[in-house]
């Protein structure tokens, strides 16, 4: 078999909050693909919808978009050949080494998602590119960036890799991870399944890293 290169973008739902007033799940979510035909597709559908007056003047976003936009984004990116992972943490049942810094507990929810991703779509000769949507302050970002890479180095099954940390805004395809992060969410932590159906045959695996019945801690 021929060496490929392979494109993974990453992003995360949740926060960093750990009590009741935080989200109840920090879930890390990844699209592969082989091509970015469907990043190219997101990019016309912003033209055609302003050519139907339809006013978009930041990167698509799921928290933020219309019901309308949501539907059309997840209508076209249903067409489109990815793979879609996800690692949910349920906060509560974190230990609390695991949560003593939001930067530890960053690290070890990509820890676990890319240790269990890579093995299955990375062969030791080919080509990987992994870019993950950054987020916080520019010294928060730096320092999340620093944890990523340093969960790369330890799990990347390959010695070709390259590693990308960027604004969602810069590339449609972090805006397809980031839809698809949040139709998990919504249906994990909001028990809403109609988004999630958009993409369920896109979803390559979907693990719960903490489960009812160990401790919880708040």
């Amino acid at each position: 078999m021929s060496p490929r290169s392979v494109i993974v973008y990453g992003d995360e739902s949740g926060d960093f909050e750990f009590s009741d007033r935080g989200s109840e799940y920090f879930i890390v979510g990844t699209v592969t693909v082989s091509s970015y035909a469907v990043g190219d597709a997101l990019l016309d559908l912003r033209r055609r919808l302003a050519w139907q007056g339809i006013e978009m003047r930041r990167a698509f976003h799921a928290t933020d978009d219309t019901n309308r936009i949501r539907r059309e984004v997840f209508a076209l990116i249903s067409q489109y050949e990815f793979k879609a992972d996800f690692t949910l943490l349920r906060k509560r049942f974190a230990e609390p080494h695991v949560r003593s810094s939001p930067e530890t507990f960053y690290r070890y929810a990509w820890y676990y998602h890319m240790r269990h991703l890579l093995p299955r779509i990375v062969a030791p000769d080919d080509a990987l590119l992994v870019v993950v949507s950054s987020i916080g302050t520019k010294r928060k970002a730096a320092s999340f960036q620093r944890a990523v890479q340093q969960v790369l180095e330890r799990t990347v099954p390959t010695a070709r890799f390259s590693a990308a940390f960027w604004e969602a805004c810069t590339d449609p395809c972090l805006q397809v991870a980031d839809y698809c992060c949040w139709a998990v969410k919504r249906k994990w932590e909001n028990g809403d399944p109609s988004w999630y159906r958009y993409i369920s045959r896109k979803v390559a695996s979907e693990f719960a890293l903490f489960r009812e019945g160990q401790r919880r801690f708040y």
